[in-house]
């Protein structure tokens, strides 16, 4: 229930089906393959989904309101359920036609809190079906590929819900620690009837990302091992051939382009969907997941064969559906792909599937009242309202947690002596914490971004050039005030001509002791950080430092210096709101007294400023 006590099914479009949906949507009909083959042409299609993150309704949690971004993008299965429907009504209308495959490439059970719900506060493992098994299984799906955060709530959650599932969850590179065997299905073999001809035979292998043994190294170290993606799609794409398939496609949990964010910390690259459609012949398709992009269709041609493989990205949370048409025809008596196209179509066109409104509205609600729901108290209010110019609780509390998080997680390695600083930046002037009652909105509010914490070392020096370039965001005024903080903030840059935001003005403290400096917005831009100190002593350019820091940033967002190569000590995928929550789930009681101590402060050559809101 909402707070007004309305039933929050969604409901803003009108509904519509079939062909009109599907041209709402944004589908484009392609034609058959004219090549130079001979016999009939058969089109088989996919259609994909990824990084679904526990969205099954259009809903934002912790806004308690219908979903909505700038870009008016919708999300959830009960939507995609919509668009599944359309294009099996569509293609069941040819009767000349296969039916449609269905196929996911992970990232499921983490990332809202329906998931959080039923993983920490009411186990799937106490006998609750978790709502993505749920919406899944009733809209159809054929197989699935394990995401790197199905791993986050530990093995025993992660196999309910896969006993729960009636697909496979596959995992060619997952491996069973002593045996090296597989750990789950690596591959499907999906006999699809052809009308008036012999079926085709696809197979469906299932890869997941080899960062997890970094990333939840907690909940797999010693039990399961991560083999490169394109190493075990050499071995796998072969025997899938080998065992009868006309059709290979290829569900992987990883980014399209080649990078990692973990550096040469494992032999494996993190993304490396392209380059396996590059390097390993015998594929014909590739679900892509894991980046969060939009990638409609991608064309390239595989070195050894010369054949072109189609690859599609159907961006997050249900947003997107893939849609691939890979056209066959027998050759020497045997199905052979001989054309290929991909596109993606858009959720925010379609109203949700009312069966599985249906089917989950009972769960939906309970979280919602859940989230809704107090966690602990406030000893005084906190309002992030002035935080881009001066020292806030708010941002403290943030940066506390983080730094906190990373801490303990450093026990006993050999960064554990190292003093640790966070990073936070003022990402809502309208988020508050009241003093008294304190709900999971009210914590969630602070950090609006769905960003996951990381550990990096970096030295006095690099914190020194990191802070300068943070400064930018200032406005360079002589004087002290009092100033309106639109004459002081927001600066323009060379790459942000219409105004910093507030998102990339960072604030940096200090965990057992302070983090002190002061920003001089009457010089120039680059020198403008004087007195830099931890807890009282001047910081040396060689000194280490463990930081906290965002995935975005640590990934480049920003352009913010160093911390991009920085060395990387703590990864687990872990995210920086639920920390939060947890936080005051845990403690029972918010006191800014235990971790704001005003480190940073604005002055005006040497004096102290006063900014008006």
């Amino acid at each position: 229930m909402t707070d007004d006590g309305e039933r929050t099914t969604m409901t803003r479009r009108t509904v519509i089906g079939g062909a009109a949906a599907l041209a709402a949507a944004g589908f484009q009909t392609v034609p058959a393959y004219a090549g130079q083959g001979s016999g009939r042409t058969v089109r088989l299609t996919v259609m994909g989904t990824t990084d679904l993150h526990g969205n099954v309704f259009n809903w934002d949690y912790f806004k308690n309101a219908e979903y909505d971004d700038s870009a008016h993008n919708d999300i959830g299965l009960a939507k995609i359920s919509t668009l599944v429907t359309a294009v099996r009504d569509r293609i069941a209308a040819d009767r000349r036609a296969p039916r449609p495959l269905l196929l996911d490439a992970g990232d499921t059970i983490q990332g809202t809190p329906l998931a959080y719900y039923y993983a920490k506060i009411e186990p799937i493992t106490d006998g609750h079906v978790h709502p993505m098994a749920a919406a899944m299984n009733r809209i159809g799906y054929d197989a699935a590929a394990l995401g790197n955060h199905e791993f986050n709530y530990g093995l025993d959650i992660l196999r309910k819900f896969q006993r729960q599932l009636r697909f496979p969850l596959l995992g060619a590179n997952a491996q069973d620690a002593s045996t090296g065997l597989p750990a789950f299905p690596p591959y499907l073999l999906k006999r699809v009837h052809v009308p008036g001809d012999k079926p085709v035979t696809v197979g469906i292998l299932g890869l997941t990302n080899p960062g997890i043994a970094i990333w939840d190294k907690a909940h797999v170290e010693d039990k399961l091992t991560f083999g490169g993606i394109v190493e075990l799609a050499k071995v796998w794409v072969p025997k899938v051939r080998a065992a009868g398939a006309d059709v290979v496609v290829v569900s992987v949990h990883s980014g399209m382009d080649l990078s990692s964010s973990y550096g040469d910390a494992l032999p494996y690259p993190e993304n490396a969907s392209a380059l396996m459609a590059e390097t390993v012949p015998g594929i014909d398709a590739v679900l892509v997941g894991h980046a969060h992009q939009e990638i409609p269709e991608r064309l390239v041609t595989n070195t050894t064969t010369g054949e072109q493989v189609v690859l599609s990205d159907p961006l997050k949370w249900g947003m997107r559906l893939a849609l691939f048409d890979l056209d066959l025809q027998k050759v020497r008596g045997q199905w052979k792909v001989v054309g290929r196209h991909s596109q993606v179509l858009n959720a925010n066109t379609v109203d949700s599937d009312p069966q599985v409104v249906a089917l989950l509205q009972k769960d939906h609600d309970t979280v919602v009242e859940y989230v809704n729901s107090k966690i602990g108290t406030c000893t005084e209010a906190m309002s992030a309202a002035t935080a881009p110019w001066e020292d806030t609780a708010a941002l403290d509390f943030v940066n506390f947690v983080q730094a906190d998080a990373v801490a303990k997680a450093l026990a006993g390695t050999p960064q554990a002596a190292l003093p640790v600083l966070a990073i936070a930046a003022p990402f809502n002037r309208a988020a508050s914490i009241p003093a008294g009652e304190v709900s999971i909105r009210d914590v969630a509010g602070l950090y609006v971004f769905d960003n996951t914490l990381l550990g990096v070392t970096m030295t006095g020096a690099q914190l020194l050039e990191y802070l300068e370039f943070s400064a930018r965001y200032f406005q360079q005024v002589s004087g002290t005030g009092p100033f309106p903080s639109s004459q002081v903030t927001n600066a323009p840059t060379p790459t942000a001509p219409n105004g910093t935001p507030d998102y990339n003005y960072d604030i940096l403290g200090g965990l057992t002791k302070p983090l002190t400096y002061q920003i001089d917005i009457a010089k120039p831009a680059g020198s403008r950080i004087t007195g830099l100190a931890y807890g009282g002593t001047p910081v040396a350019a060689d000194q280490q430092f463990v930081v906290a820091v965002n995935n975005y940033r640590q990934s480049g967002g920003g352009n913010f210096p160093h911390v991009k190569t920085a060395p990387v000590v703590y990864n687990r995928q872990v995210e920086i709101r639920q920390l939060m929550i947890d936080y005051v789930t845990a403690t029972g009681t918010v006191d800014p007294k235990a971790f704001h101590t005003g480190d940073w402060a604005l002055t005006s050559n040497g004096a102290p400023i006063t900014v008006t809101a």
